[in-house]
């Protein structure tokens, strides 16, 4: 306890002093990367993708971090040549530990200088959809359809099919209706194709198309393929099969349940 109390009497101001360094310092460090991000957004000369200036905007704010960490260490007395060296010890132990930081470090760039996703985009990443709302120096972040907020490490990214909707502009709007086969198959084309017709949103090339899909068990199965935007799509695609069953039913188009035949045997 005493040779605390007398470390505490030698060296108490410059602990102090390191430590009210590396509050302030992390404070200004979060209102200087505000203020750089708001600016890039602005700036009509330094204009840039969000996807890059959300990862160097992530990445500027490490450094930054990292220069008031070591700058605190540096006036609390604490000599760098002593961190070096209880780094190099520890070696193995961080090396291990940072293989997947640096892995997904090492990712994020990949995917700014690649870019098979950007922020904005509508993506599939294995059982998960959603916006990419900005790709940081490790991980991305994507906000799903019904609100949830994903985090994915970046290297995930780099080795995964990754299905993006939205780079083509467009997007194929597929609907299929079952028809009894007592129905003529005429009368379904005709009525169906003419659902397309007055559907708004509906892109002209590539042209509509009505086929005959399937022989079904019990059904034949009719599919419409249409090309809309994407930001149309869902209101196409909710539009068609809605009208479609009004449509067929008008028309007196039957749509049959799943039939079974039993047969008893005395």
């Amino acid at each position: 306890m005493e040779d605390i109390i007398k470390i505490l009497k030698e060296n108490g101001l410059k602990l102090a002093l390191g430590l009210l360094v590396l509050i302030v310092g992390l404070f200004i460090v979060r209102l200087l990367t505000k203020w750089v991000r708001k600016r890039l957004e602005k700036s009509d000369k330094l204009r840039m993708e969000p996807t890059i200036r959300s990862f160097l905007g992530n990445l500027i704010r490490i450094v930054l971090y990292l220069i008031v960490i070591l700058t605190a260490v540096s006036i609390m007395g604490i000599p760098m040549t002593s961190v070096v060296a209880l780094v190099a010890s520890a070696g193995v132990a961080i090396s291990l530990a940072m293989q997947g930081a640096l892995s997904n470090l090492i990712g994020g760039v990949l995917l700014v200088i690649l870019k098979p996703i950007a922020v904005g985009e509508y993506v599939k990443v294995n059982d998960l959809e959603g916006t990419v709302q900005g790709i940081g120096a490790f991980y991305t972040d994507i906000l799903t359809f019904d609100g949830k907020h994903i985090v994915l490490p970046n290297s995930n990214l780099t080795n995964t099919p990754i299905t993006n909707f939205t780079r083509e502009g467009r997007r194929r709007v597929e609907v299929t209706f079952s028809a009894s086969y007592d129905n003529d198959m005429a009368t379904v084309f005709r009525v169906l194709n003419e659902l397309v017709a007055r559907t708004p949103d509906i892109l002209p090339d590539p042209a509509p198309a009505v086929h005959l899909k399937e022989y079904a068990a019990s059904s034949m199965d009719y599919v419409i393929r249409v090309w809309a935007k994407n930001e149309v799509y869902w209101d196409v695609y909710f539009s068609l099969l809605e009208n479609g069953k009004a449509a067929l039913d008008a028309a007196g188009i039957t749509i049959p349940y799943p039939q079974l035949d039993v047969h008893m045997k005395s």
